[in-house]
């Protein structure tokens, strides 16, 4: 009956205007009601509803105030390591499983 109600304030969506105020008001009071579209005995109550929701979305969106996102953080990379060689000496220079590895603990292979 009725799709989900997108949020509307920024920066989730920075360009919501009347038209999208209005469509999830006419959303909501569809939802709340539980009629798609109001009959004729109910449709004044119906649209002044919808038009006061999307009044009061208006002025919600229009009044809060929204903190900037921080931004986000990634680990420095450090300069120094681009500039040089590594001077430590390894042993090897590929990952994979070594058959020694038991030997070096004191254990036979």
């Amino acid at each position: 009956m009725c799709r989900s109600i997108k949020t509307l304030r920024p920066p989730v969506t920075p360009e919501a205007g009347p038209e999208d105020f209005h469509a999830a008001a006419l959303q909501y009071v569809r939802k709340i009601s539980g009629f798609r579209a109001p009959s004729a005995r109910n449709k004044e109550a119906f649209d002044a509803a919808v038009d006061a929701v999307t009044e009061a979305t208006r002025r919600l969106l229009a009044e809060i105030e929204v903190r900037p996102a921080p931004a986000r953080s990634t680990a420095p990379e450090h300069e120094h390591t681009q500039d040089h060689e590594h001077t430590q000496d390894h042993e090897h220079e590929h990952a994979h499983p070594h058959e020694h590895a038991a030997s070096e603990v004191g254990q036979p292979v």
